[in-house]
């Protein structure tokens, strides 16, 4: 959908549930990540892209602390809480994201912001790892931060109060452990560009973002995305056992996090030795292949911005394939669905494809030949059937703008 589409369907959708019109639309894209995966809760590097597809929320005010919301998927079912009272996990079902971030925002001292009614129409694929649910988290950010007066929605460093709003909202009303890559790229990224994200918590929202080129017609290149329809779920407890993990063989190694342990392998004369060395500190082989996933993930991630921007595809390729390979063998956050769309992909003449999102599920990205996109996709459905897949969905992705107000 087009901004004049999905404000239209917003709008609509609002009217129907409500029997009166909205205050405002806004948007917010959801996010592919290009390379850094499982990187931002480590204080890493990561390097998404927003998307051109979008989640748009229909939204007016209340004088009370009551919350309505309907979405497009069930238009019939309006979900309702209230703020007064209201504490974490105190809402069931996806209603959670949007009033999780409205009770984000008065925990964090905002008590102008009360109730309100919103409605919520979405092309952003649900459950394919291009974060349909940062996607709506921010668009709700910026529609409450509009209505109610905040201000923070008009700069970029004044995103950042709202993009921790909708992370404490997936965190602690939804159970869904995300580490802030995908907010600050709904909220952040820039038409044209790839937002490079230093998740170190010592930066301030003006130093942890810089804009990285990433002009695919500069290389007659396309970027396939494939949704491949397994079923995604994040809040099962897999990504929050690798979080915790990280978090422990960071104690274990005697630093703050693992970004810390990445820099001083970076600097060592001999970086091969001094990962060894770190790896042997560590009591067991899962919390070793995590950690070798994290450090060399993040110097991809350097290594990826430099390649681009030089023009190297061939290396920014290759570099796709080991994250990748560094997710399924070390992070084992890949299935089979993940490696086998990865792996036709390559056959059939792709610099590169990975997994993106956080895995067990979700999309792929494949970097190839402009008008390629539809071929390799075909492909990929052609070894779906044969396996007994569902059939995966396939977009090419442009880099795209951030959150904003639509009508």
């Amino acid at each position: 959908m087009g901004d004049a589409e999905g404000a239209a369907a917003a709008r609509e959708l609002f009217e129907q549930a409500y029997g009166e019109a909205p205050a405002g639309v806004w948007a917010a894209p959801g996010r592919v990540n290009l390379i850094g995966e499982h990187t931002d809760y480590n204080a890493g590097l990561c390097l998404p892209i927003a998307l051109p597809h979008r989640t748009y929320i229909a939204l007016k005010p209340r004088e009370d602390t009551s919350v309505r919301v309907v979405s497009d998927v069930s238009p019939d079912k309006v979900a309702q809480a209230d703020l007064d009272g209201l504490t974490a996990g105190g809402v069931d079902g996806w209603a959670a994201y949007p009033v999780g971030v409205a009770w984000a925002l008065r925990e964090a001292g905002f008590r102008q912001v009360k109730g309100f009614d919103a409605a919520f129409a979405s092309c952003v694929p649900l459950g394919s790892g291009l974060s349909s649910s940062a996607a709506m988290t921010c668009s709700t950010a910026l529609a409450l931060d509009d209505v109610y007066g905040l201000g923070y929605g008009d700069s970029d460093a004044g995103r950042v109060t709202l993009i921790n709003a909708a992370i404490k909202s997936e965190n602690e009303m939804a159970g869904a452990s995300t580490g802030g890559l995908d907010q600050n790229a709904s909220m952040r990224c820039t038409e044209g560009h790839a937002l490079l994200l230093d998740c170190r918590p010592e930066l301030t929202p003006l130093e942890n973002v810089s804009q990285q080129e990433f002009d695919l017609d500069k290389y007659n290149l396309e970027l396939l995305v494939v949704d491949t329809q397994a079923p995604h779920q994040l809040n099962d407890g897999q990504y929050a056992q690798r979080r915790a993990t990280c978090e422990e063989a960071a104690k274990i190694l005697g630093v703050a996090n693992l970004r810390v342990t990445t820099d001083g392998i970076s600097k060592a004369d001999d970086q091969f030795q001094a990962l060894k060395e770190t790896l042997d500190a560590l009591p067991d082989e899962t919390m070793k292949k995590r950690v070798r996933h994290v450090v060399t993930e993040i110097e991809r991630v350097r290594s990826f911005v430099r390649a681009f921007a030089q023009g190297d595809i061939k290396a920014a390729g290759r570099l796709f394939n080991a994250s990748h390979d560094s997710l399924a063998a070390d992070y084992e956050v890949t299935v089979p669905e993940l490696d086998i769309a990865v792996d036709v992909a390559r056959k059939n003449g792709a610099y590169g494809a990975r997994m993106t999102g956080g895995g067990f599920g979700g999309s792929i990205i494949a970097l190839v030949d402009k008008g390629r996109s539809r071929e390799v996709a075909q492909k990929i459905a052609d070894a779906f059937a044969v396996h007994g897949f569902h059939q995966p969905r396939a977009l090419a992705a442009v880099a795209s703008s951030s959150a904003h107000r639509v009508d």
